[in-house]
């Protein structure tokens, strides 16, 4: 089962890529926007804040008048009102900020009053959450103005309250010095009325006489109520003892004095003891045995002292059972308690009668009460109500007095404002980050522009997408100036340089994997000569021809390198060759091939150019080239041909006919979509056989996708083993015994 793509992460890699393409105008509009952020921050002048708070009360002036418990308080007119937003307004109304800047002399930097909008803007009145609390703050760069304005707002608003509640002091106190006559006269017509009732009724304290007799009442049924639930229980405690002591109380009394006459519990002992043992002489003798008639005599002689001895208390000697007489320390208790329930029970009922008297007797009392004292009320009503009235308006009327001459408001200073030390607003550090993270997406911002606006591939994958060639090879970009590669020297450094062991890693691997490529590319013919192209100029085909030719050689191929590019020819400088004689002249004097073809390496040999011709098209679309290709390719084990770039010139595909193919070089970062758009159109309407394409001057860690046998990290540091697949020499020579480098 084929698993799904993880296209977030695709895209992640994508966008990281244009990034580290992008770093430098990145980076550069990053500087400029972080520094312009840390200017600005270093740039702002500080401002200070002060503030001050002001405790705004309920406004007690106006009850003065006594019109209502609730007048005068701080109360919203609507539901959506708040008194304390009311009072913020009116401190930043127009006579307060107009005295305000009057006093403090305030002006602007033209020297002119200060504007009342400037000073309300900057001036905030905001009532803290929860509270009766008005905080005052004012901003301005002179700390100690910001300050003084606060101060003295506070003081104008605390002094125009005062001023205010002394004008309604006034009025008030007019109003109840009117009304205090009046008031007066109510309460002595009240006393008088209500003297006279009580004159008339012999009334003393009425009122309390009712409710003593309406308290009485109530607790008498409580305790007759209280008399009859013990009395039930009592009863019920009796009859229970009674069953439990088979006896009356009376007969209680009675066996307990019988039980308590001298010498009949030890006659009642003797007796049981005869009865006992006349029971046991019995199962040892017949009836007629003198111990059993003894014992007989014995019995009958104590029962006879015994009924003598309780004759003595009142009718006990008629039917008294022997067992009441000896009564176990129990029944004793029961029979106590017998006595003690039945007479509480008799009390509790004397209890209830008294009880229940006497609470007729309240009841007739109280019974005469709520007339008169339903008159009494009336009458103590209306007096209560004259007199609380004038009370108020006395009372009124001395707060009003005092009032009159104090400094009474609804506002009072909770803290006034000091001198800010620190400024006010955002801190430089937060501007300088704020640029920081601008900075940042402005970078980002600009990179993945400057990427859409390029319009050249870049990657691997866009190459092999547009093309969609063979991939033979990737060849990467390596530092031509590290310590652990070696080089040809040549005197331009413009000119493509050709690794001396193309064995060593990484770019020997690179080449070892092309040249196995193109060995084992057609199964059915070997592929003995090729042509080396590219799209546009500066795609580094002369280079990939050189390295190509050079890897073949040192796996003991026998390679020509022939330089068909007769317009810019550039591997007589690779390997420091003359050009004087070449290709062209091959093909024009029909001079031998042997004179002009150097052998720089062992098994690599380089044909130069030669001198450029005036129209290379017709040299190459010629027979004689016909002749030399077939020449070289039985002379050699493989050939390549260094040709022009398709952009404007047609000889790579005139000796591409000549060939088995060609090999297209391509350069991501060098070739834009347009031009490759048009070299693939050209190579498949000219029919070319194109055998597959050398992706130039990979940079590895910018790659998403893994084109190689080895690892990113290893290209940079250089340091991973080699498989030793493929054959290495120990030292390489020129024609003139120069050595290049050696393989250690």
């Amino acid at each position: 089962m084929e698993s799904l793509p993880n296209i977030e992460e695709i895209d992640f890699q994508k966008h990281l890529q244009v990034l580290q393409r992008r770093w430098l105008p990145a980076i550069g509009i990053f500087g400029v926007v972080v520094t312009a952020a840390s200017m600005y921050a270093f740039s702002l002048k500080p401002t200070y804040e002060a503030e001050g708070s002001v405790l705004v009360k309920a406004d007690r002036t106006s009850t003065l008048t006594g019109l209502g418990e609730d007048a005068g308080k701080l109360e919203a007119l609507t539901r959506e009102g708040n008194p304390l937003e009311t009072q913020a307004k009116i401190v930043k109304s127009v006579p307060i900020l107009q005295e305000t800047i009057k006093t403090l002399k305030l002006q602007d930097a033209e020297g002119k009053p200060l504007e009342l909008d400037v000073l309300e803007k900057a001036l905030k009145v905001k009532a803290a959450p929860g509270t009766d609390v008005l905080e005052i703050s004012y901003s301005d760069k002179n700390p100690q103005l910001a300050a003084n304005i606060v101060n003295k707002v506070i003081d104008i608003y605390i002094t125009t309250n005062v001023k205010d509640n002394q004008t309604e002091t006034i009025s008030a106190r007019k109003f109840i010095v009117k009304q205090l006559p009046e008031s007066e006269r109510s309460v002595r017509q009240a006393e008088l009325a209500l003297r006279k009732f009580k004159e008339t009724n012999n009334v003393l304290v009425l009122q309390q006489e009712a409710t003593n007799a309406v308290n009485t009442i109530s607790k008498l049924e409580e305790e007759i109520t209280e008399a009859q639930s013990q009395l039930v229980q009592v009863s019920a405690k009796v009859q229970k003892l009674r069953t439990q002591a088979k006896a009356n109380s009376e007969q209680a009394v009675e066996y307990a004095d019988l039980s308590e006459v001298k010498g009949t519990q030890e006659v009642l002992t003797q007796l049981q003891q005869a009865e006992a043992q006349l029971q046991v002489e019995r199962t040892r003798f017949n009836p007629g045995h003198p111990s059993v008639i003894n014992l007989e005599e014995k019995i009958t002689a104590l029962k006879g002292l015994l009924s003598e001895r309780t004759a003595q208390v009142g009718n006990s000697s008629q039917g008294i059972p022997a067992g009441n007489l000896q009564m176990g320390e129990l029944r004793q208790k029961l029979l106590g308690e017998l006595v003690e329930n039945e007479n509480e029970g008799i009390a509790l009922e004397t209890k209830i009668a008294n009880l229940s008297q006497a609470k007729s007797g309240y009841q007739q009392r109280a019974s005469t009460l709520p007339k008169l004292e339903q008159v009494q009320r009336e009458y103590e009503r209306k007096l209560k109500a004259s007199q609380t009235t004038y009370e108020t308006l006395l009372t009124r009327l001395q707060e009003a007095e005092v009032s009159q001459y104090q400094k009474v408001g609804n506002a009072r200073t909770i803290s006034r404002a000091l001198v800010p030390t620190k400024p006010n607003g955002p801190k430089k550090i937060i501007f300088i980050g704020a640029g920081i993270v601008g900075g940042i997406l402005l970078g980002a911002i600009a990179g993945f522009g400057l990427d859409i606006i390029d319009r050249s591939l870049k990657t691997v994958r866009e190459a092999r997408q547009l093309f969609k060639y063979t991939l033979l090879g990737v060849i990467p970009s390596v530092n031509k100036r590290s310590k652990n590669h070696t080089w040809i020297d040549t005197i331009d450094s413009s000119i493509p340089r050709v690794a001396v062991d193309v064995n060593q890693f990484p770019l020997g691997d690179a080449y070892q994997m092309l040249q196995a490529n193109l060995k084992f590319l057609s199964s059915d013919r070997e592929i003995k000569a090729i042509v080396v192209t590219s799209s546009v100029s500066k795609e580094g085909k002369s280079e990939i021809a050189a390295n190509l030719a050079l890897a073949m050689s040192q796996v003991g191929r026998k390679v020509l390198l022939v330089d068909a590019d007769m317009r810019r020819p550039v591997q007589h400088h690779i390997w420091n060759l003359t050009n004087a004689i070449g290709l062209s002249n091959v093909m024009v004097e029909q001079i031998a091939s042997d004179t002009a073809i150097h052998e720089v390496m062992p098994n690599l040999f380089v044909l130069p150019s030669g001198v450029l011709p005036p129209n290379p098209v017709a040299l190459l679309d010629s027979k004689r080239m016909a002749t030399l290709v077939e020449s070289f390719t039985k002379d050699y084990e493989f050939v390549i041909f260094d040709t022009p770039s398709l952009a404007g010139t047609a000889d790579a595909a005139v000796l591409s006919k000549l060939v088995d193919g060609t090999l297209l070089v391509v350069r991501p970062g060098t070739i834009d979509y347009s031009s490759a758009n048009a070299a693939k159109e050209f190579l498949v309407q000219s029919g070319q056989n194109v055998l597959g394409m050398v992706i130039n001057g990979v940079n590895v860690r910018r790659e998403p996708d893994s084109y190689f046998y080895y690892s990113k990290d290893s290209i940079e540091s250089d340091t991973v083993p080699r498989s030793g697949v493929f054959a290495r020499n120990s030292h390489a020579e020129v024609g003139n015994s120069n050595t290049y480098g050696k393989k250690s």
